[in-house]
């Protein structure tokens, strides 16, 4: 029932979101997101980036604005009592019926869209339509979901849309997670700045999985690169040592087939133009989890390390490779 609300939602409203909107959208994803906010810091006047992040969002969604949006588009009496039904249904956690006064259904499959509806009139059109005209310099946001990123070319312009963003969440009771939000200098001309005052670099900052910081191409041009960040990367390592860990009593060569289709998705996430030496830096991380798991099969060790390596040049594991070219920009934006 919800993937079939969800489908009527969003061929409503995919024609009103506007291109700055990635997630949970057909033909639009993570790596796209990440193409854009390159093109963007690269060729456009970008001087300050804000990184900002919203505490809870998916648990404080309020449900009389959520249901006030949809009725914009919506009118059908029938969708908006089963849209308000979901929303209420409640949580079902260790055998108890939780109350959900507020936020969108855990897992829901119409959780997306609906995540998509909030920020939409919350935060896309007021950035469209308020924010960016009263900019002084240039001014662009890149969301995916409830993740986000604004770009500005002066600094004044970033601090007032630190300021009234705080207000606009809290309008829409949603509140800002002002540890993880920042303001930076970042982009070509912070970094020749940096560079005239003997600086080291500009600061960094994460979106979607990625450390993005200044660089420099092969040409000695400014270029933004992009590497696994690092908390990223330990809880991807996390969950692959327990996912050894749980399965090292399988046949190993079941095991080693597990293990390269989840090296394979892996490296088709993180396979992104500049992120090769962090590819390389999980494989080798991945073959010493491997080869601790290998070794607690039994009491008597199954492998030494030269007999690993032995095993692993005739059954290897997947190399890493770069998947997705971070210059292939199919998509416009405005």
């Amino acid at each position: 029932m919800q993937a079939a609300l969800s489908k009527i939602l969003n061929a409503i409203f995919e024609a009103d979101f506007l291109d700055c909107s990635f997630g949970f959208r057909p033909n639009r994803g993570c790596h796209d997101a990440l193409k854009i906010l390159s093109h963007i810091v690269e060729k456009k006047k970008i001087s300050y980036i804000v990184d900002a992040d919203i505490k809870g969002f998916f648990n404080h969604v309020d449900h009389r604005w959520l249901l006030k949006f949809i009725r914009h588009r919506v009118i059908d009496p029938n969708i908006l009592r089963l849209i308000a039904r979901f929303l209420q249904a409640g949580v079902l956690e260790d055998g108890e019926i939780l109350n959900t006064p507020e936020g969108t259904p855990q897992g829901g499959v119409v959780s997306p869209v609906l995540a998509n509806i909030y920020l939409h009139y919350t935060l896309d059109l007021w950035f469209e339509k308020a924010v960016r005209k009263q900019c002084r310099g240039e001014a662009y946001m890149v969301r995916y979901c409830d993740d986000f990123v604004c770009c500005f070319q002066y600094k004044a312009d970033a601090e007032k849309f630190y300021l009234a963003l705080i207000q606009r969440l809290e309008k829409f009771n949603l509140e800002m997670a002002k540890d993880k939000t920042k303001i930076i200098e970042f982009g070509r001309y912070a970094q020749t700045q940096y560079q005239k005052s003997g600086k080291p670099k500009p600061d960094t900052f994460d979106f979607l999985g990625f450390t993005h910081y200044c660089s420099k191409s092969s040409k000695g041009h400014f270029r933004v690169k992009r590497k696994t960040s690092q908390k990223k990367f330990k809880a991807s390592l996390l969950r692959c040592k327990e996912w050894v860990k749980q399965r090292r009593n399988w046949p190993i060569h079941d095991l080693m087939d597990g293990m390269k289709a989840k090296l394979i998705g892996y490296y088709r996430y993180y396979g992104i133009t500049d992120n090769s030496t962090m590819l390389n830096k999980f494989l080798f991380e991945t073959s010493k989890i491997l080869f601790k798991g290998l070794n607690r099969r039994s009491q008597r060790k199954s492998f030494n390390w030269y007999k690993f390596n032995l095993y692993l040049k005739q059954y290897p594991l997947p190399k890493p490779r770069i998947y997705v070219n971070i210059y292939d920009l199919r998509i416009g934006f405005g």
